[in-house]
């Protein structure tokens, strides 16, 4: 279980860095120690750091708006997104390490989940952290140059107020790292994942569909269209050639019997009835028994998933199976699922030569994009050599009966 987060995760400080909470006043301190000295030091590398960020965010904005006309506009202004959620990183690093303030670093964007190119582009260009940290580099430059100048010259002139001007501009800054530097709302978030989800959703069922046509056509319908041929041949020689006919009978027999296996290979490869008949466990022992390489399952479940959760668990063992016949060169391989908490777990082991990737083809990539477009994690451990361990987790939905 995740363990709760400290009070100071919240955009808070900690009780002992000296810096004030966000609803009670700052603790009494001596007027020149660590935490003041650090202050200054903050303050001081605000001019330099402001210079750098006000430019580049300048830089960006002028730049991408004029490039906007043209085909490279958008890319560019969404990898120079993607580089100043880096360089607010940077920032809240140096508020942590010198002012105290813990802000939690953001979600990132679940680009390795976009469905391609464009949906990529289009998710970065509405990231809000981006936006916000080149706010914050923008104004920073004015306020950099107030409390570089405020500094250095009260080093000489104001030397006694220092501490007292230095916490009042450091809690300014404080105020700044949190309102602009923090993580956008959770709900931005996950609208943001369920877009990406949901193209990926799309694409996977439209590359489904066009599968089942494909295997229609070049499967089963040939055979019928075949078979229909035959049948006529054979009408018309039934009264002048009867053994010819009776040959072609026979012959379009087995046409008959072809076609309905084809069919029932199509059926299994949308949803086999034995899974929707005894669940997880008969069809996972079904689809091993398929294997070239001798597979032991094992399922260990108190009750079945909900039947969209259960497909997913089923076709997912199905194709790494698959790939475990094809490509492994294994001799044993083992299937085990079981229930964790509110989530269902599967593993899938071999003892082949091993070097399967996420970015090996496009097979493994997408088991893991289906699994993450309904919150599941897909895990790949094969180091050359073997053994691969292959471990897919998948949220647990009570089946409604």
């Amino acid at each position: 279980m995740t363990a709760p987060r400290p009070a100071a995760a919240n955009g808070g400080t900690d009780a002992d860095d000296g810096s004030a909470g966000p609803h009670r006043l700052p603790p009494p301190r001596p007027a020149y120690d660590a935490h003041t000295w650090k202050e200054i030091a903050h303050l001081l590398l605000n001019l330099p750091v402001a210079v750098i960020g006000f430019t580049y965010a300048f830089t960006v904005l002028v730049a991408g708006g004029v490039l906007t006309l043209t085909v490279i506009g958008l890319p560019l202004l969404a990898v120079s997104l993607l580089v100043s959620r880096q360089l607010g990183k940077m920032e809240r690093a140096r508020a942590r390490k010198l002012l105290g303030v813990r802000v939690e670093e953001p979600s990132p964007l679940p680009l390795g989940r976009s469905g391609g190119p464009v949906q990529w582009v289009w998710m970065a260009l509405r990231d809000p952290v981006g936006w916000r940290t080149l706010l914050y580099d923008v104004i920073r430059l004015p306020w950099g140059i107030l409390t570089f100048v405020t500094t250095l010259t009260s080093l000489f002139v104001l030397w006694p107020v220092l501490p007292y001007l230095a916490r009042l501009m450091a809690n300014l800054d404080r105020a700044m790292v949190r309102g602009l530097l923090s993580p956008s709302d959770e709900l931005e978030r996950r609208i943001a994942e369920l877009e990406s989800d949901r193209g990926i959703v799309v694409d996977t069922a439209a590359a489904d569909l066009r599968r089942i046509e494909r295997d229609l056509h070049d499967g089963a319908q040939a055979r019928l269209v075949n078979l229909a041929m035959g049948l006529g041949l054979a009408k018309e020689k039934l009264l002048e050639d009867p053994d010819a006919a009776a040959a072609m009978v026979d012959e379009a027999h087995g046409e008959v019997k072809l076609a309905l296996q084809e069919l029932r290979d199509l059926a299994r490869g949308i949803h086999p009835a034995v899974l929707t008949d005894r669940g997880l466990d008969a069809a996972l022992s079904a689809v091993a028994s398929r294997c070239t390489v001798p597979v032991k399952v094992s399922v260990d479940l108190p009750a079945r998933p909900a039947p969209a959760i259960e497909g997913i668990a089923y076709f997912t063992v199905s194709e790494l199976l698959q790939n475990i016949s094809k490509h492994s060169g294994a001799r044993t391989a083992s299937v085990d699922a079981w229930r964790a908490d509110d989530r269902l777990l599967l593993q899938v082991r071999d003892d082949g030569r091993g070097g399967a990737r996420l970015d090996g083809g496009s097979g493994m990539r997408g088991l893991a994009e289906r699994l993450g477009a309904v919150d599941g994690l897909f895990v790949v451990d094969s180091p050359p050599g073997g053994p691969t361990v292959i471990t897919a987790e998948l949220p647990w939905r009570d089946r409604q009966e």
